[in-house]
């Protein structure tokens, strides 16, 4: 089964991924396997990330991963991967994500349009218009220990991603945040 680990940049997925592999799970950085597997298709210069290409890469996936128990695939775009089976989403509250990539040391640009996606559930909207919402879950990750998300998603996996009124979507709401200054 393929699980899609996404969010937001600094929501706290490389960090809860590396929790995740010590506590046996296998994790597969999306970045990492489309550069190591050669599905970059260019560089976007304006925010100096590469582009992948999801189709090549998904079916990658499908073909290689598809039939192991769980594997936790990582990365801001694996929720756009059609073939995981069920997708978490960690979020972070605007103002706090933007403490977090300034500690990062990210340009202003790249903090301002990642908490303005946040704020506008950008990964979520493109989330659900791909996988059934019963397979989505959100982790409001702002006050957690990164201890305590690799926990909440154990204990997701844990109940066979049965849907729970705590990590249903929809509980998250940012909206109100576009209206302030970050």
């Amino acid at each position: 089964m393929l699980v899609a680990l996404s969010g937001t940049p600094g929501t706290g997925k490389s960090s809860v991924s590396l929790l995740l592999e010590r506590n046996g799970y296998r994790v597969i950085r999306l970045n990492e396997l489309a550069v190591e597997k050669q599905f970059i298709v260019g560089v976007d210069k304006d925010r100096n990330s590469k582009i992948i290409d999801i189709v090549r890469l998904d079916s990658y996936l499908n073909e290689h991963y598809k039939t192991e128990d769980i594997v936790i695939v990582e990365g801001h775009l694996s929720h756009l991967l059609k073939s995981v089976d069920k997708v978490i989403l960690l979020r972070c509250h605007p103002k706090q994500l933007k403490k977090r990539l300034e500690e990062k040391g990210w340009n202003q640009k790249k903090i301002n349009e990642n908490v303005e996606a946040e704020t506008i559930d950008v990964i979520l909207c493109e989330t659900v218009e791909i996988h059934k919402e019963d397979n989505i879950f959100e982790i409001d990750t702002t006050h957690m220990k990164k201890e305590d998300i690799a926990s909440a998603i154990i204990d997701i996996v844990n109940s066979n991603f049965k849907p729970t009124k705590k990590y249903n979507i929809g509980n998250i709401d940012w909206s109100e945040e576009i209206l302030n200054d970050y």
